[in-house]
C-alpha cells in the first residue's frame, strides 16, 4: 500500500491518511480477466474537511473544483485506463496531484494594451478603400 505523502507545489503535500481509494470492475481491454479483477480505482479526497489545507487554499479549490465535488465537498476522481489496478492507483494520484496544483495556481493579471496606431491606420484605410469600391459600383451618367 502506498504509504507517502503526496507532493502538490512547494509548501503543500497531502499525507497518504487523507485520501482513500475504492476498487471496482472496471470496463475495456482484457478479455476474461476483466471480468475478475477489480482494476478500476476511484480516489476521494475529502477537501472540506482535510486539515492539510488552509483556508485559502480550501476556499479556492471548493469554488474551481465544485462540478467535480459531491454535496459534502469530497472530490471523486476515477482512473480504469490500465489492466493493472496498481497502474491505475499511480494513474490516480498523479491525475490528482495535477488537478489540485492547477486549481491552486494563481492566474495571471491580464494587461491592458492599446491597438497600436500604424494596425488602426491600415484598417481604417482598407475600410476607406472598401467604401469608395462600393461607391463606385453606383456611379451613372448623367444625361
Amino acid at each position: 500500500m502506498f504509504t507517502e505523502d503526496i507532493e502538490i507545489q512547494e509548501g503543500l503535500s497531502i499525507p497518504s491518511s487523507e485520501v482513500s481509494f475504492r476498487y471496482a470492475r472496471s470496463g475495456g481491454p482484457g478479455g476474461q480477466h476483466v471480468n475478475k479483477v477489480e482494476s478500476k480505482v476511484i480516489l476521494f479526497f475529502d477537501i472540506a474537511g482535510s486539515p492539510s489545507l488552509s483556508e485559502e487554499q480550501r476556499a479556492l479549490l471548493l469554488e474551481r473544483l465544485q462540478s467535480r465535488l459531491d454535496k459534502d465537498g469530497v472530490l471523486q476522481l476515477t482512473a480504469q485506463r490500465f489492466r493493472s489496478q496498481y497502474r491505475n492507483r499511480e494513474d490516480a494520484i498523479e491525475r490528482f496531484r495535477l488537478l489540485l496544483a492547477e486549481a491552486l495556481t494563481e492566474e495571471a493579471e491580464r494587461k491592458p494594451t492599446r491597438t497600436p496606431y500604424f494596425v488602426e491606420r491600415r484598417r481604417l484605410e482598407n475600410k476607406r478603400l472598401r467604401a469608395q469600391r462600393k461607391q463606385d459600383r453606383n456611379w451613372r451618367w448623367d444625361d
